[in-house]
């Protein structure tokens, strides 16, 4: 016989805290597998949350869920099959009683529009091209001249941290090799105007920054704007490759 003396010892205490998690977990288990038989528990129901340029259909599709699945079936196989739509960077999928799986996605948003020969087409910041048709969804990205990881990487970063200066970008491109210049409009993007080259100049903000330059620093260019325009001075180029200034060259 155990005397009760070696029971009270600490060992046997973990042993019997051990014995318990293992009862409790085996219950929980076969009550599961007891759910997964229940018509009850039967998916019934999709939601998909946090799209915005995949078709909720696509994904629904990409699920393959069997007219039998039950609510607690295991989760990750459909994870892992939306998680192959290219234009799709997270999924997290959970369980709402008696019948409904919420799917919430991640896309991988499209940042500029690059000139390919098949036309216009929309890349995300790390140079992949997404399946977003843009003769079938208006797309308000900048035009970005190649695919250039460097450019890409920066309006990626201008989308994230500066939308301001996201939605004014019209068009990024190197103009030396630690040098790009971004074409802003005066106003927002979709409001341009049909023009020759003199009235395209006088919509647009030419600026010139560095290779490697902290999104941040673009904030500085808005009280420089609001300076000029408060004396009446027209600004045709701000430049932000030096130090702590920008240089405002006049037209």
């Amino acid at each position: 016989m155990i005397s009760q003396e070696r029971l009270g010892r600490p060992g046997w205490k973990i042993l019997g805290v051990l014995f318990l998690v293992a009862v409790i977990m085996a219950g929980a288990w076969g009550a599961r597998a007891a759910a997964r038989q229940m018509a009850f528990f039967r998916v019934r129901t999709v939601e998909i949350r946090g799209v915005r340029y995949i078709q909720p259909n696509d994904v629904v599709s990409r699920l393959r869920i069997d007219t039998v699945a039950s609510l607690w079936d295991d989760l990750e196989p459909y994870r892992q099959r939306v998680m192959r739509h290219p234009q799709v960077s997270d999924v997290r999928i959970t369980r709402r009683m008696p019948g409904t799986l919420v799917v919430t996605i991640q896309e991988n948003l499209p940042v500029a529009l690059i000139q390919t020969t098949a036309g216009l087409l929309p890349y995300d910041s790390l140079g992949k091209q997404l399946p977003i048709d843009p003769a079938r969804m208006s797309l308000d990205l900048p035009i970005v001249a190649t695919t250039d990881p460097v450019l890409l990487k920066l309006v990626g970063a201008i989308r994230a941290a500066e939308p301001r200066v996201f939605a004014r970008i019209e068009e990024v491109r190197r103009t030396g090799r630690d040098e790009i210049l971004l074409t802003l409009s005066r106003g927002s993007r979709a409001a341009g105007i049909a023009g020759d080259t003199a009235a395209l100049e006088s919509r647009t903000l030419r600026v010139r920054v560095p290779v490697g330059l902290s999104v941040e620093r673009l904030a500085d260019i808005f009280p420089v704007e609001t300076d000029l325009a408060r004396r009446q001075a027209h600004v045709g180029e701000l430049d932000l490759r030096y130090r702590d200034q920008v240089i405002a060259r006049l037209q």
